[in-house]
């Protein structure tokens, strides 16, 4: 895939599970913007990497709202009441699901949250 369309699908993913936390206004749509933007470098750095580009954006933005007090996505798939979000796995490799660290157990591919 073209780095155009590396970046444009890790957009498309993230923005599709801010979307399924209602979490995709203009505030978070910037942050997921600026994110990719800046991952445009980083490919360009190491074209080789772009099957890790979805994961490390969706990082990135994670990373951006919880900086600003935004706890995104939030857990609702175990049975631990307190607050608290998912992670992405693996930190850096091909297909980036989110997961419960609490619970141990996956929850969603990446683009998939519900």
């Amino acid at each position: 895939m073209s780095e155009p369309g590396i970046l444009l699908t890790a957009r498309a993913l993230v923005l599709h599970d801010l979307a399924a936390r209602g979490f995709d206004d203009a505030a978070m749509v910037s942050a997921l913007e600026d994110a990719v933007a800046e991952r445009q470098w980083w490919l360009d750095q190491w074209p080789d990497g772009g099957e890790h580009i979805a994961g490390l954006v969706a990082q990135d933005v994670q990373d951006r709202l919880s900086d600003s007090g935004v706890r995104w996505p939030r857990c609702t798939a175990c049975d631990d009441l307190s607050t608290h979000e998912l992670r992405i796995e693996p930190e850096l490799g091909p297909d980036p699901h989110w997961v419960c660290e609490r619970a141990g157990i996956s929850v969603s591919r990446l683009g998939q949250l519900t």
